[in-house]
């Protein structure tokens, strides 16, 4: 079932889970994603940075979004951080069902005006919309951007934004960061400042840069209020390695015998991911809405 990110986090929200946001950037990640969701009855979202979109081209969201729709789980195809009006307009011709506009870096009101003019468009289409005040970090192999120095969301703006905006999902930023944390690097969530936030949000909070982080603090966050989670790095990683480790070994280029392995060690991942933020098994509770 190929559901938008507004309704899918509804679920989640009124159930107190959260649901796992992958990066999927090409066949053998979304097949392993897909996969791991169906075989253990968890709804997910599938998502593609503005690089990731470019490089799969189009027309391969045509399997994309009929694989989702045949599925008995409830997906959501998303843009991650779409940066202009044109990247969200092409994600939604592509058949995505949900958009984000990231403006984090620019003022409040421009963040504000932009925001709310992709909303106007993409609730024409049914499509949902994901904001974002504050910064997320940056760490090396990022695709998804990010900035040097965080700017953590101030909840008194919070209200104001989504008022504003009319956005149905709002990225928050409390000291994570993108891609994989250097060695001797601890990242510390600032929960209480996320309690503060989820006091006041009228929308379900995202956790962006949630690769590499302590499982305490994600399963934390996700009680407090997170209902949707960004993974990108630990599932690449995970794939890379698996598929370095073959050929380093065997030398074998065959992609089916390469890459099959590798999509199976994804799933492990994955299936920890969704263990961890509450998700597993929650399809049924779809289901239960149609």
């Amino acid at each position: 079932m190929l559901w938008n990110l507004k309704d899918i986090l509804a679920v989640a929200k009124e159930n107190h889970f959260a649901v796992g946001a992958f990066n999927t950037s090409d066949l053998a990640l979304v097949r392993a994603v897909v996969e791991e969701a169906e075989e253990t009855g968890t709804p997910a979202v599938l998502q593609f940075a503005p690089g990731e979109f470019r490089y799969a081209t189009p027309l391969f969201f045509r399997y994309v979004t009929e694989r989702l729709k045949d599925s008995p789980v409830a997906f959501a195809l998303h843009l991650d951080h779409g940066k202009t009006v044109e990247e969200c307009a092409d994600a939604i011709r592509a058949g995505f069902t949900s958009v984000m506009i990231d403006g984090s870096v620019l003022s409040f009101e421009e963040n504000k005006r932009l925001t709310r003019e992709v909303t106007v468009l993409a609730h024409r289409m049914g499509v949902s919309v994901e904001g974002e005040i504050g910064t997320i970090g940056s760490m090396a192999g990022s695709d998804e951007g990010g900035v040097e120095n965080i700017t953590y969301t101030n909840p008194s703006e919070v209200v104001d934004f989504v008022e504003a905006t009319g956005c149905d999902a709002l990225a928050v930023a409390i000291g994570t960061a993108h891609g994989i944390y250097p060695k001797g690097f601890t990242p510390r969530l600032q929960l209480e400042l996320l309690e503060e936030i989820n006091q006041v949000a009228p929308v379900p909070l995202v956790l962006h840069g949630g690769s590499d982080n302590p499982d305490g603090e994600i399963r934390r966050a996700c009680e407090i209020g997170i209902q949707k989670v960004n993974i990108s790095s630990d599932i690449k990683q995970v794939f890379f390695q698996k598929v370095h480790e073959i050929y380093t070994e065997t030398g074998n280029f065959m992609p089916p015998q390469v890459f099959n392995p590798a999509i199976l060690e994804v799933r492990k991942t994955v299936r920890e991911k969704m263990e961890l933020f509450g998700s597993t098994g929650k399809a049924v509770l779809y289901r239960e809405k149609r």
